[in-house]
């Protein structure tokens, strides 16, 4: 008997999963909640490019809720400012089921008292539980930074980068809508919380005060430090054409601020081009940690050889950090929960009690 699970959207991210939850042994896939209406009544199977499954998948909110599951993999398109699916959220975890999200709750001890107490009433309500997974916001400073610290006799400071390029991503909208590529810099407004690419990404401040508090340490503040950079010429991508001199690359940077000095640092590049980049071919991350001894990483994910699939390792690997946290969420008490520093492969022996 495996893990009933919902399939919350199958765009990049959720088609990963949904491919991974079908391919697992002890899952078995309860439902599938999709946005387009070209996809809404066809079979997972089909959607994932596998078999039947025997699910169809819906557009509709109320059939997700009155099925029967154990957790919703919730991999919802980013919705402006962040909080956006909260409603969703709160209805699935009223109606018994637990709720894995991709895209942050990584920390609920900072959020407004008033958010934090709507969505604990609603675990309450449905005995069920809450947790973020993922790799960043999820993996890179809330798990391996701060296992990586447990090297240092003393620590002063944390720097986390991130490289991603967007050349690859075919979704015009996200690309071009809600990450801001393709604008002209003058209409960005990097440090506005309430404009909309720099409001969807509030969750990385969440991800800092979950670093932090794991190593001991309480924020003074985070301080910004975006940066846009534009194209020097018209640059042809998967999404479609970014225009000379429209932004082609953000670098999103948070500064964790302790005694006026930054002791955590988050710098996110999104790319269409390398021409702003000091290292041409980077890595996905490079973590470095000053103190006693200075610790330098740089980690990169790699599909296993001969993968029938096109998913990136980085996709595989996000739906890694989902199946490896359904166990614990499934056993957890209800409520808002923060993932512990390691989350381990999950052997599966069997299936829920």
């Amino acid at each position: 008997m495996g893990y009933r699970v919902i399939q919350w959207a199958s765009g990049g991210m959720g088609g990963a999963v949904l491919k991974s939850l079908i391919d697992h042994p002890h899952m078995d896939l309860a439902g599938l909640y999709v946005y387009s209406n070209s996809k809404a009544g066809r079979d997972a199977g089909d959607i994932a490019r596998r078999g039947p499954t025997g699910v169809a998948a819906t557009r509709s909110v109320e059939e997700i809720l009155a099925l029967d599951a154990d957790v919703v993999v919730h991999c919802a398109r980013l919705a402006p400012p962040y909080g956006g699916h909260d409603e969703d959220i709160a209805r699935l975890l009223e109606s018994g089921k637990n709720v894995i999200s991709i895209n942050g709750y990584s920390h609920p001890a900072v959020w407004p008292a008033q958010r934090r107490q709507r969505l604990q009433d609603a675990c309450e309500r449905g005995g069920s539980t809450l947790v973020g997974a993922g790799l960043n916001p999820g993996f890179l400073a809330e798990q391996l930074a701060v296992v990586s610290s447990g090297l240092c006799q003393r620590l002063e400071r944390i720097e986390m980068v991130e490289f991603a390029s967007v050349a690859r991503v075919q979704q015009a909208a996200y690309v071009f809508d809600v990450l801001g590529f393709g604008s002209a810099v003058q209409d960005l407004k990097l440090d506005d919380p309430h404009w909309g690419p720099a409001s969807s990404l509030k969750f990385y401040e969440e991800m800092l005060h979950a670093t932090a508090m794991r190593l001991g340490l309480e924020l003074d503040d985070i301080v910004t430090a975006h940066q846009a950079h534009t194209a020097g010429s018209d640059l042809t991508i998967r999404a479609g054409v970014i225009s000379a001199g429209t932004v082609s690359h953000l670098n999103w940077v948070w500064h964790g601020m302790l005694e006026d000095k930054p002791v955590l640092t988050l710098s996110i590049h999104w790319y269409a081009e390398t021409t702003h980049l000091a290292d041409q071919t980077p890595p996905l991350w490079q973590v470095s940690l000053t103190g006693r001894p200075a610790i330098k990483l740089a980690l990169e994910l790699e599909r296993a050889p001969q993968e029938p699939d096109r998913i990136s390792a980085e996709q595989q690997a996000v739906a890694a950090t989902v199946l490896n946290s359904i166990p614990l969420v499934c056993a957890a008490e209800p409520g808002l929960l923060s993932r512990p520093v390691v989350t381990p492969w999950w052997r599966p022996k069997q299936g829920p009690a």
